[in-house]
């Protein structure tokens, strides 16, 4: 299959020098995202952000709620209802301190960056509206370090509804970008009730799309992805709705992946997951890439 990105000569020997140890690559810093989804007349529908240009990474780009593990993330006193940390860990790959971490990364930054709530008062229950100024007021708080996640949920009295959320994929940034992140990408439903909101400070533009045809505006740069971002916009238009896509997370355990340069025809492009190249296959029998 024809890579998902044509590079340079120059990105190829940049990598080569990280490959022959000429260069150190930087260190990636955990982070988690979720694939927000609701149900649509055309399959799951997606919730993504377009990142300020100034952002010193992926400025431009679409992308789904998400963001580095705050330290606090780690905290065990957490209140938390749905699989344990230990099966978490399982389907993250990690050990448990960190599977903590990263959901209550993914969140946090999801009400950082949408205002969506995954919480409830008991282990059955969602919040069901966080639109008032009160909310606002703990989202801008979370948002500037100045509350953590679990002082919010104490304070509310709720507790994390962590079998809201799936575990999807990860992707590791490659080594020769200045900036890198390990990201866990996970799932979630919009829950019934509570709305989207333009709040995030990272962004200047959010909107929802049915997958494929976010898939499809990035084919045309209508709008800019990252490939994992591509990939998984293919990926969940796979399925019929957020239903059949949680179901699907829940048979995955989460396996990191990072591109590498490999040479195509006259010039570079990066290497993909295994399932990336079906999604590919798939795509190109249902659609002309040139113009789609």
């Amino acid at each position: 299959m024809a890579g998902l990105v044509q590079l340079p000569q120059s990105f190829a020997d940049a990598a080569a020098e990280f490959a022959d140890g000429t260069k150190l690559p930087a260190e990636p810093r955990d982070a988690a995202t979720v694939v927000l989804l609701r149900p649509g007349a055309n399959g799951p529908e997606l919730y993504l952000l377009r990142r300020q240009i100034s952002m010193d990474f992926a400025g431009g780009m679409c992308v789904f709620p998400g963001g580095g593990v705050d330290p606090r993330d780690f905290d065990a006193d957490v209140a938390w209802a749905g699989p344990t940390p230990a099966a978490w860990a399982t389907r993250l790959g990690v050990d448990e301190g960190k599977a903590r971490a990263l959901v209550c990364a993914a969140v946090r930054e999801t009400y950082e960056e949408s205002g969506v709530l995954l919480a409830g008062e008991s282990e059955t229950s969602v919040v069901a509206d966080t639109t008032g100024a009160d909310w606002e007021a703990d989202r801008v708080a979370l948002e500037k370090r100045d509350l953590s996640l679990t002082e919010f949920l104490a304070r509310r009295g709720l507790v994390l509804r962590t079998d809201l959320l799936g575990a999807w994929s990860g992707w590791l940034t490659p080594v020769f970008e200045p900036k890198r992140y390990r990201t866990w990408f996970f799932v979630a439903e919009l829950p019934e009730g509570q709305l989207t909101r333009d709040v995030s400070s990272e962004s200047d533009h959010v909107v929802w799309l049915p997958a494929l045809t976010a898939a499809e505006q990035a084919e045309s740069q209508q709008i800019l992805m990252l490939p994992p971002t591509y990939i998984t916009s293919l990926d969940v238009a796979e399925h019929a709705d957020p239903a059949a896509v949680l179901a699907e997370a829940a048979t995955r355990n989460v396996e990191m992946f990072c591109p590498a340069v490999e040479p195509e025809g006259e010039g570079f492009t990066l290497t993909r997951p295994p399932r990336a190249d079906a999604l590919l296959e798939a795509r190109a029998r249902n659609a002309t890439w040139g113009q789609a």
